[in-house]
Protein backbone atom coordinates (compact mmCIF):
# COMPACT_ATOMS: atom_id res chain seq x y z
CA UNK A 1 0.00 0.00 0.00
CA UNK A 2 1.30 3.44 -0.88
CA UNK A 3 2.12 5.68 2.04
CA UNK A 4 1.16 9.36 1.85
CA UNK A 5 1.49 12.39 4.04
CA UNK A 6 -1.47 14.77 3.92
CA UNK A 7 -2.57 17.80 5.90
CA UNK A 8 -6.09 18.56 7.11
CA UNK A 9 -7.78 21.75 8.13
CA UNK A 10 -8.60 21.92 11.83
CA UNK A 11 -12.33 21.28 11.37
CA UNK A 12 -11.65 18.28 9.13
CA UNK A 13 -9.03 16.90 11.49
CA UNK A 14 -11.43 17.32 14.42
CA UNK A 15 -14.14 15.48 12.49
CA UNK A 16 -11.76 12.65 11.63
CA UNK A 17 -10.70 12.32 15.25
CA UNK A 18 -14.34 12.35 16.36
CA UNK A 19 -15.17 9.45 14.02
CA UNK A 20 -12.27 7.46 15.43
CA UNK A 21 -13.25 8.33 19.01
CA UNK A 22 -16.76 7.02 18.26
CA UNK A 23 -15.16 3.74 17.11
CA UNK A 24 -16.60 4.22 13.64
CA UNK A 25 -13.10 3.64 12.24
CA UNK A 26 -9.88 2.40 13.77
CA UNK A 27 -7.64 4.98 12.10
CA UNK A 28 -7.62 8.10 9.95
CA UNK A 29 -6.20 6.02 7.10
CA UNK A 30 -9.14 3.63 7.23
CA UNK A 31 -11.59 6.53 7.26
CA UNK A 32 -9.92 8.43 4.42
CA UNK A 33 -9.76 5.26 2.32
CA UNK A 34 -13.46 4.67 2.96
CA UNK A 35 -14.31 8.26 1.95
CA UNK A 36 -12.31 7.89 -1.25
CA UNK A 37 -13.99 4.55 -2.01
CA UNK A 38 -17.41 6.18 -1.51
CA UNK A 39 -16.47 9.08 -3.80
CA UNK A 40 -15.28 6.65 -6.48
CA UNK A 41 -18.54 4.68 -6.26
CA UNK A 42 -20.56 7.88 -6.49
CA UNK A 43 -18.61 8.89 -9.60
CA UNK A 44 -19.42 5.54 -11.23
CA UNK A 45 -23.11 6.12 -10.50
CA UNK A 46 -22.96 9.70 -11.79
CA UNK A 47 -21.29 8.55 -15.00
CA UNK A 48 -23.96 5.87 -15.49
CA UNK A 49 -26.78 8.37 -14.96
CA UNK A 50 -25.16 10.89 -17.31
CA UNK A 51 -24.81 8.24 -20.02
CA UNK A 52 -28.47 7.24 -19.62
CA UNK A 53 -29.57 10.87 -19.72
CA UNK A 54 -27.52 11.63 -22.82
CA UNK A 55 -28.90 8.54 -24.59
CA UNK A 56 -32.48 9.51 -23.72
CA UNK A 57 -31.85 13.12 -24.71
CA UNK A 58 -30.46 12.09 -28.11
CA UNK A 59 -33.29 9.64 -28.74
CA UNK A 60 -35.81 12.46 -28.76
CA UNK A 61 -37.67 10.75 -25.95
CA UNK A 62 -37.92 13.96 -23.96
CA UNK A 63 -37.55 17.68 -24.43
CA UNK A 64 -36.19 18.11 -20.91
CA UNK A 65 -32.50 18.86 -20.49
CA UNK A 66 -30.26 16.39 -18.72
CA UNK A 67 -30.06 18.85 -15.83
CA UNK A 68 -33.85 18.85 -15.50
CA UNK A 69 -34.03 15.06 -15.67
CA UNK A 70 -31.22 14.71 -13.13
CA UNK A 71 -32.93 17.17 -10.78
CA UNK A 72 -36.23 15.27 -11.08
CA UNK A 73 -34.48 11.91 -10.62
CA UNK A 74 -32.73 13.12 -7.47
CA UNK A 75 -36.01 14.47 -6.12
CA UNK A 76 -37.69 11.09 -6.70
CA UNK A 77 -34.79 9.19 -5.12
CA UNK A 78 -34.63 11.48 -2.10
CA UNK A 79 -38.36 11.45 -1.53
Amino acid sequence: MARQSISFTKPNDDWLKDQIDKNEYSSKSELVNDLIRQARNQQVQINWIQAKLEKAEKSGFTLDSKEQILRESKALLNG
